[in-house]
């Protein structure tokens, strides 16, 4: 089995887990622990980018097909049409969240990730949601 999408499922659990570091960090005025768990998120979320790009050049643009049937199946495309739309939408957002702070403009960075954080979390959780739907739970056949 290709090894590329559990490895992506991890880094996108990862970013999860460092962007709710982050955001408990900040929370508690820790600066300096929120800007390296930040910068954690940013990294991870980049190289499972960088991996879903290379698995589909790899595989030719092949699309694994979600087999199950019934209910589970409008949960599934669901779940798999806001999480693409949403991953599309933050790449955007996080880079106009990143560069207010790394300018050093707070104010502006502050007001930007109240928004662009649960949406990260919601791509970030989403996506291994979908691997674990697609990979392990309904299994193709």
């Amino acid at each position: 089995m290709n090894q590329l999408p559990t490895l992506n499922a991890c880094l996108n659990g990862l970013s999860a887990v460092f962007l709710l570091i982050g955001w408990w960090m900040i929370r508690n005025d820790q600066t300096r622990a929120h800007i390296l768990s930040m910068i954690a998120a940013l990294a991870t979320s980049t190289l499972f980018l960088v991996g879903y790009i290379t698995n589909h050049y790899l595989r030719h643009g092949v699309v694994t097909k979600f087999t199950a049937q019934g209910w589970i199946q409008p949960v599934y495309f669901s779940l798999l049409i806001s999480h693409t739309i949403l991953a599309v939408v933050i790449v955007p957002m996080v880079i106009m969240t990143v560069i207010p702070a790394l300018k050093s403009r707070f104010d502006k960075h502050q007001r930007i990730a109240r928004w662009t954080l649960p949406v990260w979390l919601y791509v970030s959780v989403t996506g291994v949601l979908v691997y674990f739907m697609l990979y392990h739970w309904y299994r193709p056949v």
